[in-house]
Formats: structure tokens, sequence, C-alpha cells
């Protein structure tokens, strides 16, 4: 039974992802324009923002240049409380990102994960959440998904992952 429940987590998508990118389609986030620092944060010289390294749950890890512990998926409550508690890189005021502010991060070159992996580590082809709710539906938050850079709408009460941001002074 342990085996089968290790072979069934070793074939699910998540595991088997592999980033595939496309020659010939502009790099819409190109390393030039990230600014990546020591605290587990990455400035965009574009947008102005400055965006935690790895994802929520995780830790940077300077000396492998990697994220440490596992990445935690949250309902759309407690990813705001998750930014105003978060302290990564000793700032005090991370957000949730809008809808605009995450399609920023977007690669669409590449899909599974649609995101710069030598920017952005502790990526999943999965969705993240924005702080952006439904006009229509205030029960329902917009989420990207990093397998494909599509969004949609998600319920409240969905459990998410997150990537905190904030704008730099």
């Amino acid at each position: 039974m342990k085996s089968l429940l290790i072979g069934l987590l070793l074939a699910s998508p998540a595991a088997m992802a592999v980033q595939t990118c496309y020659e010939g389609v502009t790099q819409t986030t190109a390393t030039a324009r990230f600014t990546l620092h020591t605290d587990g944060t990455v400035s965009d010289s574009i947008t102005g923002l400055m965006w935690q390294t790895c994802s929520y749950g995780q830790n940077y890890d300077v000396t492998t240049n990697s994220c440490l512990n596992s990445i935690v998926q949250v309902d759309w409550q407690a990813a705001l409380r998750a930014a105003v508690n978060d302290r990564t890189g000793s700032y005090k005021d991370w957000q949730v990102p809008n809808n605009k502010e995450l399609a920023s991060i977007l690669e669409h070159s590449c899909v599974t994960p649609s995101i710069n992996e030598s920017v952005f580590l502790g990526n999943l082809s999965e969705n993240y959440w924005t702080s952006t709710s439904a006009i229509a539906d205030k029960t329902s938050a917009w989420v990207y998904t990093f397998d494909r850079g599509l969004n949609s709408l998600h319920d409240k009460e969905s459990f998410v992952y997150l990537r905190l941001v904030r704008y730099e002074k």
C-alpha cells in the first residue's frame, strides 16, 4: 500500500511537471528586469513591485539559492491574514497581489509553470490567489493558474497557493 501511494505521488502532475519554453515567443518577464535580493525578495524594475522569491510557506535559503519547507495552501481570508503577518525581508507591508499585479509576473513564453524560474523559486503549476474579488459574486475571488497563465474565479473558501507582493518605496 505504501509503495502504491508513493508511486501515485510521483506520477502526479505536480511531481512530473517540467517547464516548457517556446522559442520565437517573446519573453514577458526577462530576468534582466528583476533584481534578486538575499533576503528572499525580488524587485521588478518595470512595475516597481517587490515579490517574495518563494511561494507562501517556504523560506528562501541564500546559501543554496532555493526554497525550503513546503508550499502552503490557504483560503482567501487566511491569505489576507498571512499578508498582514508576513515579515519576509523584515518588511511589514506585504499584501495579496491584485489581478494585474499577479498577471505581471506571468511568463507567456513558458508553461508548466508559466513563470520565470530563474527569478521566482518554489513554483507549482497551480492556482495562486489574487486579492481581486468577483464583482457579481462576493464569495469568489480571482486566481491565476501558473500551469498555462490563465485566470478564473474560485470560491474564497477554496484552498489555493499564494505569493505575496509589496510596493517598493
